[in-house]
C-alpha cells in the first residue's frame, strides 16, 4: 500500500528528509557504523572486572588526584590542597562527571527511540540508531556502577535541566537537526575531556581508565553518526533556517558545555571552594578559555563545512567564548596544553 502524499509543503519536506535510500554514500557509511556495533562493542558487567582487587576503591589512593588537563586539576589553589583533600575531591569530581553522563545518555536514548520511531521502513537509520541507544544504555549502567563503587553520593546534572529535560528528546522527531546539535553540545566536551586524560599519560584509577576507554571507543561512532547525519541535511536547509541554526549552535554549544563540565552547587559547598577560585576555573583564566574553545575545534569544523559560520554566527561565537581555528580533521589533538609526564 502506497504511503499517502503529504498535503502541507513542511510534511513533505520532513518525509523527504527522512528517506536516505538514494545516497549510497550515507547508506554505506550507516552499514558500516552498525557493523562495528556488532562487531566491536562492549558489556560493563563482562568487560570490566568489577570485584577485581586491582579495581578497589580505598581511602588515601593518589590515583585519584585530579589530573592536568582537568580545569580543576591544574589550578594552584586545588594543587596547594594536602594529598588527601585532593583524593577527595578528585573521587566527587569523577563520580559526577560520570553521574552527569549517565543522565545526559538518558536523554539521548529517549531521543534516539523518538526519532527512530518516525524513519521509514527499510531505512538503515532505524538500525543504527537502535544498535547506539543499546550502546548507551550500557553507558548508562557502567557509570551508575562506577558511581555505587565509589560510593560517593553526587547529584549529576543542575537542577533546571533536571526539570526540563523530559522535553528534549520529543524535539528529535519533528526537529532532528536542532536535536543532534544538542546531543553534540552534549557528546563534545566529554569526549574530549576523556581523550584529553587519556592523552595526558598520567597514573590513573583502573577502574577509571577503563571506563573511559571505553566510553572513548565507543562514542567515536556516535559522534561520527552526528556529524554525518549533520552534513547530509544542513547545506540543503533553506537560507533563512540555515541562518537561525547558525546563531543557535554556539548557543546552544556553551550553555549544555557548562551544564556538563562545571560542577554543581553541591560540590563547591562540600569542599567550601572559594568563589574566586570558582570563577578563575570556569572560565576566567587563560588556560580555562583556551580549554573551552578547544572542546569544539570540531563542531566549528562542522559549522564550516555546512555553511553555518557566517559573520553574525562568528560574533556569536565570540560572545559565547568558544571561537577559534576549526579542527583540520575530526578529533585533532590539542597539543597547546597537554601535559607531558615525566
Amino acid at each position: 500500500m502506497a504511503v499517502k502524499t503529504a498535503k502541507t509543503p513542511i510534511i513533505r519536506r520532513w518525509r523527504k528528509n527522512m528517506d536516505v535510500l538514494d545516497d549510497t554514500n550515507y547508506v554505506d557509511m550507516l552499514t558500516t557504523l552498525s557493523e562495528g556495533s556488532v562487531r566491536r562493542n562492549f558489556n560493563p558487567y563482562t568487560d570490566i572486572d568489577w570485584d577485581s582487587p586491582e579495581f578497589a576503591v580505598v581511602d588515601n589512593d593518589e590515583r585519584w588526584v585530579l589530573p592536568a588537563t582537568d580545569p580543576i586539576g591544574r589550578h594552584p589553589w586545588y594543587q596547594s590542597q594536602p594529598v588527601e583533600r585532593q583524593i577527595k575531591i578528585g573521587m566527587w569530581r569523577q563520580a559526577n562527571v560520570a553521574k552527569v553522563g549517565l543522565h545526559f545518555e538518558s536523554i539521548l536514548i529517549r531521543g534516539l527511540m523518538e526519532y527512530a520511531f518516525w524513519t521509514p521502513n527499510r531505512s538503515p537509520e532505524y538500525r543504527y540508531c537502535l544498535h547506539e541507544a543499546v550502546e548507551e544504555c550500557n553507558h548508562t549502567m557502567m557509570f551508575q556502577e562506577m558511581v555505587n563503587r565509589i560510593g560517593v553520593d553526587v547529584p549529576g546534572m543542575p537542577r533546571l535541566l533536571k526539570w526540563i529535560q523530559p522535553a528534549i528528546p520529543l524535539v528529535a522527531g519533528p526537529l532532528p537537526i536542532p536535536f543532534w546539535f544538542g546531543i553534540l553540545a552534549g557528546e563534545e566536551p566529554i569526549d574530549h575531556t576523556q581523550k584529553s586524560v587519556l592523552r595526558e599519560g598520567k597514573a590513573l584509577h583502573p577502574r577509571m581508565e577503563r571506563v573511559m576507554a571505553i566510553h572513548v571507543a565507543e562514542e567515536a561512532r556516535h559522534i561520527s553518526f552526528a556529524h554525518e547525519y549533520l552534513r547530509k541535511r544542513v547545506p540543503h536547509l533553506p537560507r533563512r533556517k540555515r541562518f537561525w541554526l547558525s546563531l543557535y549552535v554556539p548557543v546552544v554549544m556553551r550553555v549544555l558545555c557548562s551544564a556538563i563540565i562545571v560542577p554543581p552547587r553541591a560540590f563547591w559547598k562540600e569542599f567550601d571552594i572559594p568563589r574566586s577560585v570558582r570563577k578563575d576555573i570556569f572560565f576566567k583564566s587563560p588556560e580555562a578559555r583556551l580549554m573551552l574553545r578547544d572542546m569544539f575545534g570540531d563542531v566549528r569544523m562542522l559549522a564550516h563545512d555546512t555553511g553555518l559560520m557566517n559573520p553574525l554566527a562568528k560574533i556569536m561565537w565570540r560572545i559565547c567564548r568558544i571561537n577559534g581555528s576549526p579542527s583540520r580533521y575530526r578529533s585533532e589533538p590539542q597539543r597547546q596544553h597537554l601535559v607531558s609526564v615525566a
